[in-house]
């Protein structure tokens, strides 16, 4: 793909892999939008306008390096009247001008990048905070849920005190344990809060009832990008073609350390005759012959190469890395749904059953509605460490940005047909809370 076709909502058309037919549309729509909300923020509007300058300080690398000198002198000697026109052209003799143009389209391959690593960046911290988000509205909702089970269980608590059926230390260990339900309740509530402002920095238009990310996403994400294939990630290939700029420079240097001569032509008047002059000079590098300057710059150049190759190494480890902790997560997550299998969610009926008929006491039944939220909260924290986990392994193999998806602009769009209706946020089934909102337009 040429350089100058890229842009930031190009780029981000290529966040959302590969995905099953039936989800074709939801994710067009949705990687439209999302698209458009990250393209909006400044740090990707910085980097495109920086993209925009370093491609036009290509632009000037490529223009002639001399330009035409024209001169013109007049005297008078006695009744004559003097007067000389010359025109001078510096010529580029080392070929400057080649090494500059070669220069030039490294520069905007470095610039393409650069900003390719800005919206790959944007794109994953856009993803992390909507996995945050999602994970403390479920957070919030178990902590609430748990609230109101406890005021209810108080009522029936002291209806059996009345009637001699359990004693004050039932109701006051009740009451306890309701004091810190409270307590976290808040805190589940500011979490959600803190999350909220952090999904609104990111992507400006995003509003609570848009929900997080679709469902139907995570079952089409997958990563096989390996090693060798991490040339093409952004970062790296800022890198290198960083370092291909510096050895162009080098390049440069070199060139410019030759001499350029400079040719002229004059004519005029001279005592009443009628003069032609022809001119030749050029520097002598005898005092300074430039050495220095080229070899700082095939320095400079060699540094920018051995930061090119720890960076690679780098991501290299970072890669293996963020894949053997996504599967370590994905495995326990998926353990845990075998374990659960809608045990949680018949739990809370069946301890209620069991304290009513006295198979279990208060403090049993409180014990026990305690351990089935933290189960919830367990479920929840493994999905949002799995999902976290896929999107660091993404954002570390590049595959946010570079893998092809089903190209947005094709005809699921219907002709832009009014009729056609589809989800914009999918409605969720959650292991933990069950039916999720969601939103269609």
């Amino acid at each position: 793909m040429k350089a100058s076709k890229h842009s930031p909502r190009a780029l981000l058309c290529s966040v959302l892999l590969s995905i099953p037919l039936l989800g074709q549309a939801e994710t067009v729509n949705w990687a439209n939008w999302l698209t458009g909300q990250i393209s909006k923020h400044p740090e990707v509007l910085a980097a495109t306008e920086q993209a925009a300058a370093r491609k036009e300080d290509a632009q000037a690398s490529e223009q002639p390096l001399y330009n035409p000198e024209l001169s013109v002198g007049a005297d008078r000697t006695g009744s004559e009247n003097n007067f000389e026109a010359g025109l001078s052209q510096t010529i580029d003799w080392s070929d400057q001008q080649g090494a500059l143009k070669e220069k030039a389209k490294l520069i905007r391959l470095s610039a393409q990048a650069g900003l390719s690593e800005a919206v790959l960046t944007q794109t994953s911290e856009s993803l992390f905070a909507l996995v945050e988000w999602r994970t403390t509205t479920l957070l919030e909702e178990i902590a609430e849920s748990q609230q109101q089970r406890l005021d209810a269980l108080l009522d029936q608590v002291e209806q059996r005190q009345q009637a001699g059926d359990l004693g004050r230390a039932d109701a006051e260990l009740l009451f306890l344990n309701l004091s810190r339900q409270l307590s976290e309740v808040a805190q589940a509530k500011a979490a959600v809060d803190r999350a909220e402002t952090q999904v609104r920095e990111r992507l400006p238009d995003w509003r609570p009832q848009d929900g997080g990310i679709p469902e139907y996403i995570w079952s089409a994400l997958e990563s096989e990008i390996g090693d060798a294939d991490l040339l093409a990630h952004p970062s790296i290939a800022a890198a290198r073609a960083e370092w291909q700029v510096l050895k162009s420079e080098a390049e440069v240097a070199r060139r410019k350390a030759t001499a350029s001569p400079t040719v002229g032509l004059s004519g005029g008047r001279d005592g009443g005759e009628n003069v032609v002059g022809l001119t030749f000079s050029i520097p002598l590098n005898v005092r300074n012959n430039y050495s220095a300057e080229t070899r700082a710059a095939n320095r400079r150049a060699l540094e920018a190469e051995a930061r090119f190759q720890a960076l690679y190494r780098k991501r290299q480890y970072d890669l293996a890395g963020a894949r053997a902790s996504w599967k370590r997560y994905d495995k326990q997550l998926r353990r845990w749904k075998e374990l659960s299998q809608g045990r949680v969610q018949r739990s809370a009926d069946l301890l209620e059953k069991q304290w009513q008929v006295g198979d279990l006491s208060t403090s049993e039944y409180l014990q026990a509605l305690g351990q089935r939220a933290e189960s919830l909260k367990t479920g929840i924290e493994l999905e949002k460490l799995a999902q976290l986990g896929l999107i660091e392994l993404l954002s570390q193999s590049g595959e946010l940005i570079t893998l092809p998806i089903i190209f947005w602009k094709l005809d699921i769009h219907h002709e832009k047909n009014s009729d056609f209706s589809i989800c914009f946020d999918a409605v969720y089934s959650s292991p933990f809370t069950g039916a999720g909102r969601g939103r269609c337009s």
